[in-house]
């Protein structure tokens, strides 16, 4: 397997040597969820993934990494399952926003150029990305640039099709075969031996109460992870580095090209 690289923590840092280790810098926030992920997976995958990516797209970018963020948005039915099932945890949107803006408005202070926000868990993004609007208009942002990503937006589609034929959108990935796959090659260990399928996964946009979650889901997931390797979630792994990293360093990603 491809030996993988973390960049530096920020919070290893002493106070007295902060400014001068962030000045002009990279810097590089994981955010992640607890949610259940099936009876095959951990509820840490959205941070495992989250923090792996983080640590080496980081390492790629010299960048310093900021310690991962493990509570999420609540998990919705048809992109994590809901709530009927044990171990998610998470906050309010509200109380999610609040500290977004609250931890953004926080390292302001610090004299880095870039932060780059790496999002393992799908209901986060619309609380980030306005989090992250609210915060770049205030003064204490002024020079600074922002960029946040899911590590899936990354992906390429024709990348994607040539490897999975079948794909029921990102939405309806939660706990199928990418990251099954993603976790097989990270965390091999905390991955059990069994590979439910949903035949039917959920469509996106649409959102029903009450939900039989019997019927949305097979215990928890919502797609197949028939097919999920270790070998398939390096290949995966390492597509989104590089294409992370080409996107901070080239603007390769930011716009669709014709």
């Amino acid at each position: 397997m491809t030996p993988r690289s973390a960049g530096p923590q920020l919070s290893d840092l002493s106070s007295a040597d902060i400014l001068a280790a962030t000045d002009g810098r990279t810097v590089v926030w994981p955010i992640g969820a607890t949610e259940q992920h099936g009876p095959h997976l951990p509820l840490s995958v959205d941070t495992v993934l989250a923090e792996a990516f983080a640590r080496q797209i980081a390492y790629e970018l010299t960048a310093l990494t900021l310690p991962v963020q493990p509570i999420a948005a609540r998990s919705l039915p048809q992109s994590g399952g809901g709530l009927a099932f044990p171990g998610t945890v998470h906050v309010r949107g509200q109380s999610l926003l609040d500290f977004l803006v609250d931890t953004l408005q926080s390292l302001c202070a610090l004299p880095w150029h870039r932060l780059l926000v790496v999002n393992g868990h799908f209901e986060n993004e619309p609380f980030l990305f306005e989090a992250l609007d609210e915060v770049s208009r205030r003064p204490v942002a002024a020079g600074k640039e922002f960029i946040a990503l899911s590590w899936w937006s990354l992906v390429d589609m024709d990348w994607l099709a040539a490897r999975v034929p079948y794909f029921p959108g990102w939405h309806a990935e939660h706990a199928g075969l990418t990251e099954t796959s993603l976790m097989l090659y990270l965390r091999p260990d905390l991955v059990s031996a069994e590979r439910p399928d949903h035949t039917e996964p959920p469509r996106p946009g649409i959102y029903l109460h009450p939900v039989d979650v019997d019927t949305t889901t097979n215990q928890g997931v919502l797609s197949s992870t028939s097919g999920a390797t270790a070998a398939l979630g390096e290949e995966l792994f390492w597509h989104v580095v590089a294409a992370a990293v080409d996107l901070v360093t080239k603007g390769h990603g930011l716009l669709r090209e014709d």
